[in-house]
């Protein structure tokens, strides 16, 4: 399952780099667009025909039906284009408004909802998650134990300290996933019954609750479920359905009218984008999009356009407020998107580290604290992706945002790094010539 992570992944597969010092974002909310605008370098008009061109080519020759790509820089899209076919089946042409499936791009919306609680009072960050989950106070560490048979029973072992609201957000809670990795633990977490029938967010963290943990908490930065027992702390804390909240407080005020766990107006289902049958992915316990479910995965659950979504981004990129309206401290968003896991903390990488050897992790999201070797890419650049392809960056130096849309998970990581490569190169900042 590795193949379709993030660019993190790309860049170890081409370049050996030391991890970096942690990076403390210095922008503020008070450095508006218009400050930033005169220094920033721009796109060449040549620069996003060659960009659209590569996306063109990847249809042509058959890696990908279609795809939607919106840059935007100074709050506004400086290129924003369908490519494609929405549907090879039926031959529907990709539209700019046509939905996706995210999967683990929803764990930045859920991450924000989660920080707009800290801004509340309502969490805070070292609070324990069993103060609002009560099933974790009787959580245990899986360890695995070798005998002469080769067999590996696994030792269950008593927390050092609690998991907290922090370690959900970083992803060091312990908690993992299964589809990666062959450890003993792994393989519990990738057993059907773990999402067996039709629960809500409460069933599925106390299912999470009762299996071991991969590790003590923040030892280890470990991709998980972590993001989904969060979106169940977020309910408790508010008093709503994670939906409920996001709706009321960042979904209608953002105008994200697309964005939701599942596509409840049948109308709208021609819309959704599909992918080759070679690329039909289910992971995690994420079913079709037209199927109506209790459970709202705040880890890989919604659907959404680019639209959508670049909308959310954009109020994340101005420090927190979008068109007059607050939703996040200034603050807040620089303590999300500065790293939380460097040297200094002690937190160790997964084997399966994700974000790559350039980048740290901050409270939602991976974070640029190093240029790859021998470029100028951005420090402090933030960025996730999804299963199927899709991926999103955010580069504050230059006021950029970009959305990528795609339903291929085997193709998404190696056009990741491609078009950010070009993107970069186009902005002056690919291969130092020295």
């Amino acid at each position: 399952m590795k193949r379709w992570r993030t660019d993190g992944f790309a860049e170890r597969c081409l370049v050996a780099a030391a991890f970096a010092a942690a990076l403390v974002i210095g922008w503020a909310h008070e450095v508006c667009a218009e400050s930033r605008a005169p220094s920033a370098p721009t796109f060449s008009r040549a620069a996003l025909d060659r960009i659209g061109d590569y996306v063109r080519n990847e249809i042509t020759t058959g890696t990908i039906p279609g795809a939607i790509l919106l840059i935007q820089q100074h709050g506004k899209p400086v290129y924003f284009e369908s490519f494609g076919l929405r549907d090879p089946a039926s031959s529907q042409p990709m539209t700019p408004d046509s939905i996706f499936q995210i999967y683990s791009m929803s764990k930045a919306v859920t991450s924000v909802a989660a920080m707009m609680l800290v801004d509340d009072g309502k969490l805070a960050l070292d609070d324990p998650v069993s103060k609002y989950i009560h099933a974790f106070a009787d959580a245990k560490v899986g360890v695995d134990l070798s005998d002469e048979a080769g067999k590996y029973p696994l030792k269950l072992e008593p927390l050092k300290r609690p998991i907290t609201i922090r370690d959900l957000l970083r992803h060091t809670s312990g908690i993992t996933y299964g589809f990666f990795g062959e450890t003993a633990v792994q393989k519990l977490y990738a057993n059907p019954q773990l999402y067996a029938g039709d629960f809500d967010n409460a069933e599925f963290a106390d299912r999470i609750a009762t299996l071991p943990l991969a590790d003590q908490p923040a030892t280890r930065w470990n991709y998980s479920h972590s993001t989904d027992v969060l979106g169940r702390v977020v309910e408790v804390a508010s008093g709503q359905t994670l939906f409920q909240f996001e709706k009321q407080r960042l979904f209608d005020p953002l105008g994200m009218s697309e964005t939701a766990y599942y596509v409840a107006d049948e109308s709208k289902w021609s819309r959704i984008a599909q992918p080759f049958p070679v690329d039909r992915l289910r992971v995690a316990g994420i079913k079709e999009p037209t199927v109506v479910r209790r459970w709202e995965s705040g880890g890989a659950g919604l659907v959404s356009t680019a639209g959508d979504y670049a909308r959310f981004l954009q109020m994340l990129l101005n420090g927190g407020e979008l068109d007059g309206k607050r939703y996040l401290k200034a603050e807040t968003v620089a303590q999300m998107t500065s790293d939380q896991i460097g040297p200094e903390t002690g937190i160790i990488h997964d084997p399966f580290y994700f974000p790559g050897p350039s980048s740290g992790f901050s409270l939602g999201f991976a974070v640029r604290t190093a240029p790859p070797p021998n470029t100028t890419w951005p420090l402090g650049e933030y960025r996730w992706d999804g299963a199927g392809g899709s991926f999103y960056f955010v580069d504050p130096q230059d006021d950029l945002l970009v959305v990528f849309m795609v339903q291929a998970p085997t193709q998404g990581g190696r056009i990741q790094l491609a078009l950010k490569t070009m993107m970069f190169e186009a902005l002056g900042k690919g291969l130092r010539k020295d």
